[in-house]
């Protein structure tokens, strides 16, 4: 009889044992993280519609978001008395470079390659340009030996940036083959070593090159420090490489301030920072402009505490192309079934036009790539639970990770305001 209580006590607890199990295991199980689109992105997609542009990817900007970073970057600035030099790899068309630039007047460009300083030159002319890598000495020879018509003076409005005595001595002998002034930005490293000068005596040897060669006009310093903000976050590794950088500028303009080439020079840029870290700019420091171009239109890669007011201004539109139940490809297919049995948001695929980008989908809510299909440029799989409501033609949005080379792979740029899309701003070429 005891023998009999206790085996049917253990069967009790066993019993309540699986069933607490059970109940845990259900309660693991992932909710549903669909949701159809919110008002922001259906009033998008039906602006897209009415605009003729819903059959293939576009890019859209969103213009009052845009606007409105543009204008906080902009107060940040003029409150640091820091001029802003726009990037304009990060910001690929003229049109959306003069919308930002509107509310940042100076007309200042930080320029990456042939291309586009070719184009910057001849259709906006006013521009005052620095180059934000050094060119090998023959792109800025094939830059003088076909100059613009428009006006834009290269003598006044460009400075060339060299990074060692090597590129400086090319740049030296370009100006005397063409008995040409060119004027000349030296990179300084200030912690990020990946190129520019770092010790004074390198310095000092390529201020007086700039100085016994009257074809040289020094202009100033570039110094990018936004390794400051991309490092890991270890035990204050950030804030001792901001306060290096700093001081690294600090130095280094100190050695200009006791060259012999100093007295000679006229108003100098002092370039720095980056979209990372404009804002650890007041003024104090050595630097007398910030160049930023991303944090405009706030691609992903750039959510940071720093950047925390400004807002999401630009997304990939693309059409769904079909809609059906989930099945995973032929020797996969029981994983498949398992993942859609398992979780109700592995149930419903979506195949879009196109995919593959450096973005990721926001709306509507709860798609996701399918490690088991793999991804594609082509026909994208989005799955989902199917709360999405998507039909084929309805509209998915991704949200870029980075601005530059993304924003040039769909065309024009569709200008998003007040429930319409007002205007198409052309990209730069997808080159440089």
């Amino acid at each position: 009889m005891k023998q009999r209580q206790g085996l049917n006590r253990r069967r009790v607890v066993a019993a309540g044992a699986f069933a607490a199990s059970g109940a845990a295991l259900l309660a693991a199980r992932p909710a549903d993280q669909g949701a159809p689109h919110a008002g922001e992105f259906a009033a998008i997609a039906r602006a897209l519609k009415a605009a003729g542009l819903a059959a293939q990817p576009t890019l859209v900007v969103d213009r009052a978001r845009l606007r409105a970073n543009a204008a906080k970057v902009q107060a940040h600035a003029q409150d640091h008395r820091l001029a802003l030099r726009l990037v304009n790899k990060s910001l690929p068309s003229l049109r959306l470079l003069d919308e930002v630039g509107a509310a940042a007047p100076g007309a200042r460009q930080m320029v990456f390659s042939l291309p586009y300083l070719s184009l910057v030159a001849r259709e906006r002319p006013q521009t005052d340009v620095l180059l934000g890598k050094p060119l090998p000495a023959a792109a800025a020879a094939a830059f003088l030996a076909a100059p613009p018509a428009s006006g834009f003076d290269p003598t006044r409005q460009l400075q060339w940036l060299v990074d060692s005595p090597h590129r400086l001595a090319q740049y030296r002998d370009l100006a005397r083959g063409r008995g040409q002034p060119l004027r000349i930005n030296i990179e300084i490293d200030v912690g990020l070593h990946r190129g520019g000068v770092a010790d004074e005596e390198t310095l000092r040897s390529m201020l007086q090159m700039v100085r016994e060669e009257p074809l040289l006009r020094f202009a100033g310093f570039m110094g990018y420090d936004a390794h400051t903000q991309k490092i890991p976050d270890i035990a204050g590794a950030r804030e001792r490489a901001h306060r290096e950088a700093l001081a690294t500028y600090q130095r280094l303009v100190d050695v200009l301030r006791g060259s012999p080439l100093m007295p000679q020079a006229g108003p100098l840029t002092f370039n720095t920072a980056g979209s990372p870290t404009f804002r650890l700019h007041d003024g104090s420091g050595a630097a007398n402009e910030v160049a930023v171009g991303s944090a405009m239109v706030l691609p992903s890669d750039f959510d940071t505490p720093l950047l925390a007011d400004l807002e999401p201004a630009t997304w990939i539109a693309t059409p769904v192309l079909k809609v059906s139940d989930f099945a995973a490809p032929e020797g996969v297919g029981a994983l498949g079934r398992l993942a859609r049995a398992w979780d109700i948001n592995h149930r419903t695929a979506h195949f879009i036009h196109g995919g593959h980008w450096l973005a990721d989908p926001v709306s509507p809510p709860g798609l996701s790539t399918s490690v088991l299909m793999g991804l594609s440029s082509n026909q994208q799989l989005l799955i989902g639970s199917g709360t999405q409501a998507l039909r084929p033609d309805d509209m998915v949005f991704f949200r870029p990770r980075q601005s530059e080379a993304v924003l040039q792979q769909f065309g024009d740029i569709a200008v998003y305001e007040r429930g319409r899309i007002v205007d198409q701003w052309p990209v730069f070429p997808a080159r440089g």
